[in-house]
């Protein structure tokens, strides 16, 4: 089912909400506010304490080496014009490159400070900004990649996650929470957004009456303490999505601990209160509100719905033919295709999904050069539009089935054309201790070396799905708890050791945090102890199994010994 009901004004940018000039403006005055604050801390008017809420307000860190920047990405679109605008900031601001998170943000490692206002002025150019990236306060909310094109979708996401960034940004109640806060939300009852492992995560499905309702989880998180998030109402109406949500966020503002930095996650209010006790002040709450200023009617859905703009998807009747023609005479084309697309509800389109994975590279990382190309090839081939995903990779999503062979050609002029997607060098990596400040050890020559270890495609489609996450420190930016495979660095004595946890799932159906498999290793143990794990996983596998199955059938133990066993 796909109810698209986004604009198909020509003039907009696809897939994405486009600014008025209320936006602009407020961009305008908020980075004339930041760059006096920076100014101020410059001449030492200000001290670093002083400065740091203000400039994680506005998505600046300082790391180890120099400031870093984290640009918002909503719902993970991107037009072609704004990936051109973060190809000119990496290439004369930063280092020719930037780095995609798992909070569809991209961030900037290299930059200055004093140039700060300057690169927040060209992203507003291009209709971005770096707002609530960091500190207390409700973060970028994600949405499912496929979104707008999915065959399995009831609504399209993206606008409602639109609604509630507007919503939230600069809320007056909820800029200094006791910590963090993450949503994410998905138009369908299919989790591609792992919705049970945030502070908010949201599902769509049809009720009995065949109506769109909001499935609502609460309390998920990773980090130093991960839970999976508990479903506080099954059965929202969209109208009421706003109110609710602040309700569940009230309560949380209210009763959540700022004494200590480790249990001050909603996550922890929602485990030491119930999930009964914590649904019963929200519904409480949501009692007392007034829903008719909260409602989202239809007409203020279809104000935002038409600041988006939505591809021409004209028929191509002989698209497929063409595409199987093509998969035919190329081997290495196919596999792409089989590894690398997702079904579009146009039978005559199929979404693309580019691997950040290049074995050998920096999961995560796309050049200045590759981000022009893929702006280029968005232009040609997806009608302007780029998302991000995750998983730290990106997806043409509207690509014309007997045009994918060319956008395929393109691609590996690029190095792009890495047909790994869900197998084992598709690979989760966070910058860990080579740039940040919070990191315990190093995590991208990890990520890489056991990469390599299966370079070979044909070995990696032989060993099938399985998902890794390597982490630099506890706060999982790589998701190591929910991952097939989660590699943890953690510090020992002022050395870098690494512990492994098994049998990590991260969407709804399978959800699990992984377990601790034993003691920390060194970096070079660790990466040999994932090899014998999946040459152990090969021996012992049945038919049709994945490394998951495979796990969850033997336990624990097996896969212990195999890692550990002394000769």
């Amino acid at each position: 089912m796909n109810n698209n009901p986004i604009s198909s004004n020509p003039s907009l940018a696809v897939g994405r909400y486009n600014y008025d000039q209320v936006d602009h403006d407020f961009l305008k005055e908020r980075i004339n506010q930041f760059r006096s604050q920076i100014e101020r801390r410059l001449s030492g008017e200000l001290s670093e304490d002083e400065f740091k809420p203000l400039r994680l307000m506005n998505g600046v860190y300082l790391q180890l080496h120099s400031y870093m920047l984290r640009v918002a990405i909503p719902y993970g679109i991107l037009s072609s014009t704004m990936l051109r605008g973060l190809a000119y900031i990496s290439q004369y601001y930063d280092r020719g490159y930037g780095h995609f998170t798992t909070r569809q943000n991209i961030q900037f490692h290299w930059v200055k400070l004093e140039e700060m206002p300057d690169i927040l002025t060209h992203l507003a150019s291009v209709e971005m900004h770096a707002l609530q990236t960091s500190g207390n306060c409700i973060r970028n909310i994600t949405s499912d990649e496929f979104a707008g094109l999915a065959e399995d979708e009831i609504i399209d996401p993206r606008v409602y996650a639109e609604i509630m960034r507007q919503w939230s940004t600069l809320h007056p109640e909820f800029t200094f929470l006791p910590r963090k806060f993450k949503i994410a939300i998905s138009g369908s009852s299919n989790d591609r957004v792992a919705a049970c492992f945030y502070d908010i995560g949201i599902l769509t499905r049809l009720n009995d009456d065949q109506k769109p309702v909001f499935e609502v989880w609460v309390g998920g998180g990773l980090g130093r303490i991960p839970y999976k998030g508990k479903i506080i109402r099954d059965d929202l109406p969209p109208e009421h999505l706003i109110a609710y949500i602040e309700a569940i966020i009230r309560v949380y503002n209210l009763h959540g601990s700022r004494n200590n930095l480790y249990k001050s996650r909603i996550k922890i209010l929602v485990e030491n209160l119930g999930i009964d006790a914590y649904r019963e002040q929200v519904e409480k709450e949501f009692a007392t509100m007034d829903l008719d200023q909260y409602r989202l009617s239809d007409d203020l859905v279809v104000q935002i719905q038409e600041r988006f703009g939505r591809p021409n998807l004209k028929n191509h009747p002989q698209a497929s033919e063409v595409l199987e023609a093509h998969r035919a005479q190329d081997k290495e084309f196919d596999r792409w295709v089989k590894n690398n697309t997702h079904p579009h509800f146009h039978n005559d389109y199929i979404a693309a999904v580019i691997s950040l994975k290049e074995v050998g590279k920096t999961p995560g990382d796309a050049s200045t050069e590759q981000m022009h190309a893929l702006a280029d090839l968005a232009d040609q081939y997806a009608f302007g539009e780029v998302r991000v995903t995750h998983l730290q990779n990106v997806v043409l999503g509207h690509v014309q089935k007997d045009k994918l062979y060319e956008l395929w050609q393109g691609l590996k002029k690029q190095q792009l054309a890495t047909a790994n997607l869900g197998l084992i060098t598709d690979i989760v990596c966070c910058p860990g201790m080579d740039y940040c400040a919070l990191a315990n050890a190093r995590s991208i020559p990890v990520a890489k070396q056991i990469a390599a270890l299966f370079e070979d495609i044909e070995l990696q489609e032989k060993i099938g799905p399985v998902n890794i996450g390597v982490d630099g420190c506890i706060n999982s930016c790589a998701h190591h708890h929910i991952m097939n495979i989660g590699v943890l660095g953690v510090d020992k004595k002022g050395e870098e050791f690494y512990q492994i946890k098994l049998g990590g799932s991260s969407y709804k159906e399978g959800a699990a945090i992984g377990s601790i498999l034993g003691a920390a290793v060194k970096a070079e143990e660790a990466v040999k102890a994932v090899e014998k794990l999946i040459y152990f996983y090969l021996e012992q596998r049945q038919a049709n199994e994945h490394f998951i199955d495979t796990y969850r059938r033997l336990g624990t133990a097996p896969f212990k010994e195999i890692v550990y066993a002394t000769a």
